[in-house]
């Protein structure tokens, strides 16, 4: 079933994909501010992206439950309410000082990425023709990341500044009025949304049309794990996430090392942005250039040229190398986008729960980043980028030929 009507629907649509870029890339300010509030360990720290993450394994498939039952249009609702709730938890958190509530209020904001995330995706594919969904989710996406370029700059001001010369009292507040505003901002949005009646389309309505590349209609399927493309699609999401926040993850310090640039901290932070940036400018052209290129080849040939970058990265120095990661950013712009419309493509009323597979392996950006910490401390931080030549290597296969429909 697609949704003719979109000429009102999709721009509503890239707030949402601007207000959950802005506050997942948020959490990189709270992991700072959280360590200096409470003198933690790196380890203790590090809990704040997992109690983020951990969200995205634990609720997706709820949330394609919930969809079955109320489809996307009240999903979204949903979950914009349930980020202004979590979002609006951050003021006891801080008047109590308590770390644990800090995770939990960061654990329910997670909880509404997700469902907005699971409804939100496969919604904006379906607004229109199916050989256009990558366009228009490429798009959205570069409203995202647009929000990651400016969230950094926002905590930096509104949460960081000066934060080592505020008393105990006084750090605890720092995040007071900036998450009370987006809180709020969130619960009218969640308002808006309910009065503005989308198009709405029920996941349990949805055609059954699964025609595969030869034209065939696959029968039998009882499940989205029953299409291949869709399994094979999440294992390429998982990878992409892992690499895309591993590049993220490590570039401060690798660009701290003497070899490369030897940069402070601080100045090192301002080139995070630039990353960002070309997952921007990728995105919103990508959503052009797919007018002359099919989503799949466009994947095949970003996931080459940015192990070609990585390669670089490993066994390049200074600025060469340097720069090389930083383009990353760029090649990985239309992955999540075309691996996702290629996934649930052909899925009918399985699409709700297709993504909620999808976003599930999210889980990526937790578990591969530590893999490759963990390679640096034994090999080298210039040597670890080379495992994220794995995750190219099979999203280079999935444009290849995993993402073709099989019958079973």
């Amino acid at each position: 079933m697609k949704i003719k009507n979109n000429s009102s629907a999709f721009p509503l649509l890239i707030v949402l994909f601007f207000l959950w870029g802005f506050l997942t890339e948020l959490d990189g300010a709270l992991i700072p501010y959280l360590k200096d509030l409470f003198t933690l360990s790196d380890f203790s720290a590090a809990l704040v992206n997992f109690a983020f993450f951990i969200a995205f394994v634990t609720m997706s498939m709820p949330a394609a439950w919930l969809l079955n039952k109320v489809g996307y249009s009240k999903g979204v609702v949903i979950g914009l309410a349930i980020m202004g709730v979590g979002s609006l938890l951050f003021y006891p958190a801080s008047l109590l000082a308590y770390y644990q509530i800090f995770l939990v209020a960061i654990f329910v904001l997670a909880i509404g990425v997700t469902v907005l995330q699971v409804a939100a995706n496969p919604y904006v594919t379906l607004l229109g023709p199916q050989e256009k969904a990558s366009n228009r989710l490429n798009l959205a996406q570069g409203f995202n990341s647009l929000a990651k370029v400016i969230a950094p700059f926002f905590g930096s001001y509104f949460i960081l500044r000066g934060l080592e010369d505020l008393s105990a009292t006084e750090k605890a507040e720092a995040v007071q009025l900036p998450y009370l505003i987006l809180g709020s901002i969130l619960l009218v949005l969640s308002v808006v949304f309910w009065f503005v009646h989308l198009p709405d389309i029920n996941p349990k309505e949805e055609n059954t049309d699964d025609t595969s590349t030869e034209g065939q209609v696959p029968v039998g399927k009882s499940s989205a794990w029953h299409f291949p493309q869709l399994t094979k699609g999440a294992v390429a999401i998982f990878f992409y996430v892992g690499v895309e926040v591993s590049v993220a993850t490590f570039m401060v310090l690798f660009f701290g090392q003497p070899e490369i640039a030897g940069l402070p901290r601080d100045e090192a932070a301002l080139y995070l942005p630039l990353y960002w940036g070309g997952l921007m400018i990728g995105r919103l052209g990508g959503s052009f250039i797919l007018n002359y290129i099919k989503s799949n080849t466009l994947l095949s040939l970003c996931a080459i040229a940015a192990a070609c970058c990585i390669l670089i990265v490993v066994f390049g120095s200074g600025t060469l190398a340097m720069y090389a990661l930083i383009a990353t950013g760029l090649f990985h712009s239309i992955m999540w986008s075309n691996i996702f419309s290629l996934s649930i493509h052909g899925l009918g009323k399985y699409t709700s729960q297709g993504s909620g597979i999808l976003v599930s392996a999210i889980v990526g950006g937790a578990l591969i980043p530590p893999l490759q910490g963990l390679i640096s401390d034994h090999y080298g931080r210039q040597i670890s980028f080379s495992i994220l030549l794995i995750g190219y290597l099979y999203i280079t296969y999935y444009g290849w030929k995993g993402y073709k429909h099989k019958l079973l």
